[in-house]
């Protein structure tokens, strides 16, 4: 029986437009499970991204609840959210958001220094491991500006489990990369899962899916279906890329 991390009931997010609302989540429950990769796919507009913020917390949904450790992120305060995203959550987007006068190494033990729970020495030693395991240490000392894409994610990703992140929430994180680095993107996050790392991403590309164990489907608002999938392994991709688009084709991807 797995254990859920994160669980949504009821919830719903609409934002105000010309004197009225649009409803971009509808009544929504959802659980998200310890140690899953769990892929969010759907067509455009269909509020993937606003789904992953409203359980994140990042953006508090209008209606229902998201539970995390026994904490509504609905109700929660500011500083509650704040130190969930310190020390519970990662998160990794499309574009970076590395600061550009920081050194790959800087960006990464920041919020280390800044969680407080580890002295600098800990953070320190911490990003530097996660620097080896992410191919990067060899560009420790450079700025942003002076990497590539691939190199850019996966600083971030290394900024986003400094603090040992829970739960990992990726919205597109291979969206501005070319097909190589997005490889070693979706490799490195497969072994972070394969380790135990509880991941949530949101995508809509196939290939990027098919790392998933589970991958949820949302259509107006709304899941729509799910499947699940074995572990993922190199030598079997066709085939679970066959069974991917077959279910997607269900779903009228």
């Amino acid at each position: 029986m797995k254990n859920i991390i994160l669980s949504a009931r009821d919830v719903s997010k609409s934002f105000a437009h010309d004197g009225g609302q649009i409803h971009v989540i509808s009544h929504l429950d959802l659980d998200i499970y310890e140690s899953d990769f769990t892929v969010i796919m759907g067509a455009s507009g269909s509020g993937k991204s606003t789904l992953l913020y409203a359980l994140s917390g990042m953006d508090k949904a209008t209606g229902g609840s998201v539970i995390y450790n026994n904490i509504d992120l609905t109700k929660a305060s500011e500083n509650e959210l704040a130190k969930l995203r310190h020390t519970e959550f990662g998160f990794i987007f499309q574009q970076m958001h590395l600061v550009n006068n920081l050194s790959l190494f800087e960006n990464i033990v920041v919020p280390g220094y800044l969680n407080k729970e580890k002295t600098k020495e800990e953070i320190n030693s911490k990003a530097l491991e996660l620097m080896e395991l992410m191919s990067i240490s060899h560009v420790k000392k450079h700025l942003p500006s002076q990497v590539s894409g691939g190199e850019q994610q996966r600083c971030a990703i290394a900024r986003a489990v400094i603090n040992d992140a829970k739960l990992l929430f990726a919205d597109e994180p291979t969206g501005a990369l070319n097909k190589t680095n997005t490889i070693e993107v979706l490799n490195l996050l497969t072994n972070l899962n394969n380790n135990g790392q509880s991941i949530l991403m949101v995508t809509h590309d196939v290939r990027s899916a098919l790392r998933a164990s589970r991958v949820i489907y949302l259509e107006d608002g709304k899941v729509k279906g799910e499947i699940t999938l074995p572990p993922y392994k190199l030598e079997d991709e066709k085939s679970r890329e066959a069974q991917l688009n077959s279910w997607l084709s269900s779903m009228k991807w």
